[in-house]
């Protein structure tokens, strides 16, 4: 079974048909730039590029860097245009899209839910915490495999300021911080979260995963387990998809 997969972030917007038997890409993802100002309309363009590239008639999974609430309506809009707060995301996309079927769900918990279901956190209990870094900081909370969503953990403060304004991917490039400058960031707020969570694992998502090998062994003095996405940047996609499938 396939069904469409689109992941929004602030610096891309990706897509392909996702394989859910498998749990991965069933073609080469097709890749835009987020417009800037990433307004609803910029956007909502963009995501149509990248879906009527592959001919797509069915349904479409999308991921927001946001609260999303009830399945369509955006609360947040950190990474984003503002204008965005309160729109309505599924009538959007699925009226740009010429009515296909739409389900909108938080970045993070798209990667965190196909992180759990084939990735890092499969046959794992417990608290877990998917936490992906790019342009700021997603996470995903999971108990005994039970998804608490909207969590936005990269908003927490560390040192007066949003933890993603200090370690996001984002913030070692515009900082331009060594691996080992940035590692020790990160370390301090993952000390920061497991203070409140206490979890069993955490699952180092984003594009950054593909680099797990420069920057997670710098990171010295968390107690819980620490690896990275198996599913890389795909994650988000394919967590798209797989509640598109659902329905929800």
């Amino acid at each position: 079974m396939q069904i469409f997969g689109v992941d929004i972030g602030g610096s891309g917007i990706k897509g392909a048909p996702v394989d859910l038997d498998m749990g991965d890409l069933a073609q080469e993802r097709l890749k835009v730039l987020t417009p800037h100002p990433a307004t609803p309309e910029g956007v909502a363009e963009g995501v149509k590029e990248v879906v009527e590239h592959f001919g797509w008639t069915g349904p479409v999974g999308l991921t927001f860097p946001g609260v999303v609430t009830g399945g369509s309506t955006i609360r947040t809009a950190a990474n984003v245009d503002k204008s965005w707060i309160d729109t309505d995301a599924r009538a959007l996309f699925s009226g740009r899209l010429g009515g296909l079927p739409v389900t909108v769900v938080n970045d993070a918990d798209a990667a965190g839910v196909a992180e759990m279901a084939f990735g890092a956190g499969r046959d794992r209990s417990g608290t877990v915490i998917l936490l992906t870094f790019g342009t700021g900081i997603g996470s995903a909370v999971f108990a005994d495999g039970v998804l608490v969503p909207n969590t936005e953990l990269g908003h927490l403060e560390l040192h007066g300021h949003d933890a993603e304004k200090r370690a996001s991917s984002k913030a070692k490039e515009d900082g331009e911080l060594t691996w080992e400058h940035w590692a020790r960031r990160v370390t301090k707020y993952l000390a920061h979260v497991e203070m409140l969570f206490s979890p069993e694992l955490f699952i180092i998502g984003g594009g950054v995963s593909r680099k797990s090998e420069k920057f997670l062994h710098l990171i010295e003095g968390i107690k819980a387990e620490i690896v990275p996405a198996q599913l890389q940047n795909n994650a988000g996609i394919v967590g798209a998809a797989m509640r598109a499938a659902k329905g929800n």
